[in-house]
């Protein structure tokens, strides 16, 4: 393998946003070349890394990759990392000491990771209602077989959606934003962007709960997409997110004024290029000093490789239910803490750690105030066509 070697993390960086400026700019230049990309900037990431750059997923028998609010167990347990060679650098030897929660809270407390990057999937929307895609019996698509899909995951897939979008738009009706309301785990990371250490958020969910909370547009990367946007499928016309709230409540495919063509939320489908700002891991990766990891099943590709991407010397914490990725193999780094369990219990162990309870406390009630006020309820009622 061959690698590129720079004198500090500055000059990957400014290496890798040189590269990424230039994809976005250069005219034809879209996500599919992403393979020659890695390789001219960071041929030292991960083998799985190289040429994925669309949606992708893989059908296990079996698999309980998902979350299910009602699995989920208050038992709590801290492992710590073993002693493998990391992917920028040494990711510690066997003699090292090994990282603990307390560890990384401290290092957060005392500003030392200031470069926060978070990646999070459905387990952290689960505590909010939002039911996830793979839990047998309880997961969305064990719960589509009403739409009569030729399988759960067609639901997904772009080809499908142009051959009936009616099973994707009921669906939309479900996870809408504004039907369910952030928790824990999104304030938590609210109150690392307000204290200025969050890089950035890396989002699989949809469900715009990131938003919600207060987290900055410029500070989250949906990787799977957002309903804050919209596109016509025929004509390319772009439509704010709102404007089909009333037609997806009414249980009606919405379609452009324009040219009548179906308008799809800028969700990525199976098949499709992930968003453009998706490329900023590039830059964001290499620079992170703390990689924070909840509530995910690392199963979808390209998301899942991103753990990897971090310099070896790079503490990871994963809050999960379940050891996923790298922590539930021999893969594991000295630094790497796993906080198993419940995810919110897990976010609320690391806050109390931190000595933030009251502070992440205060701003969940500041939300829950300002979202239960008059206005907020009329913009409710007339969201939704009441």
């Amino acid at each position: 393998m061959t690698c590129i070697v720079l004198t500090s993390a500055l000059s990957l960086g400014q290496l890798c946003r040189v590269s990424v400026n230039q994809s976005i700019r250069s005219t034809g230049m879209g996500l599919s070349c992403v393979k020659e990309l890695q390789h001219r900037t960071l041929s030292c990431f991960a083998q799985n890394q190289s040429g994925v750059l669309k949606h992708t997923h893989k059908h296990t028998e079996g698999s309980t990759g998902g979350w299910s609010q009602t699995t989920l167990s208050n038992e709590r347990r801290t492992v710590v990392g073993g002693g493998t060679r990391g992917l920028f650098g040494r990711g510690g030897g066997g003699d090292q000491p090994k990282q603990t929660l307390e560890d990384v809270a401290r290092r957060i407390r005392e500003r030392d990771h200031c470069r926060i990057v978070v990646m999070a999937g459905a387990g952290i929307s689960t505590p909010s209602g939002i039911p996830d895609f793979r839990s047998p019996g309880s997961g969305l698509y064990d719960n589509l077989q009403q739409y009569d899909l030729p399988y759960a995951e067609a639901i997904f897939e772009i080809n499908y959606f142009h051959h009936n979008p009616k099973p994707f738009f009921a669906l939309a009706k479900e996870l809408y934003p504004g039907n369910y309301q952030p928790n824990a785990t999104h304030y938590f990371v609210r109150l690392l962007q307000d204290k200025g250490q969050l890089l950035r958020m890396y989002t699989q969910n949809i469900d715009g709960l990131e938003r919600m909370a207060g987290i900055s547009p410029s500070k989250l990367v949906e990787a799977h997409g957002t309903f804050s946007m919209a596109t016509c499928t025929v004509c390319r016309r772009e439509y704010p997110g709102e404007d089909l709230r009333a037609d997806i409540m009414s249980g009606t495919v919405p379609k452009c004024s324009a040219c009548k063509g179906i308008i799809k939320p800028n969700i990525v489908f199976f098949g499709e290029e992930l968003p453009h700002n998706f490329l900023l891991y590039l830059t964001d990766f290499p620079l992170a000093d703390l990689l924070l990891v909840m509530g995910t099943s690392l199963e979808v590709q390209p998301f899942a490789g991103l753990v990897g991407a971090v310099r070896g010397s790079v503490s990871r914490l994963l809050i999960n239910r379940d050891p996923v990725g790298p922590f539930s193999g021999g893969a594991l780094r000295h630094n790497d803490v796993a906080e198993l369990g419940d995810v919110v219990g897990g976010v609320r162990k690391l806050t109390d750690v931190l000595g933030w309870t009251q502070e992440m406390e205060a701003l969940m009630a500041a939300d829950r105030k300002k979202q239960q006020s008059p206005v907020c309820h009329l913009l409710g009622h007339l969201r939704n066509g009441t």
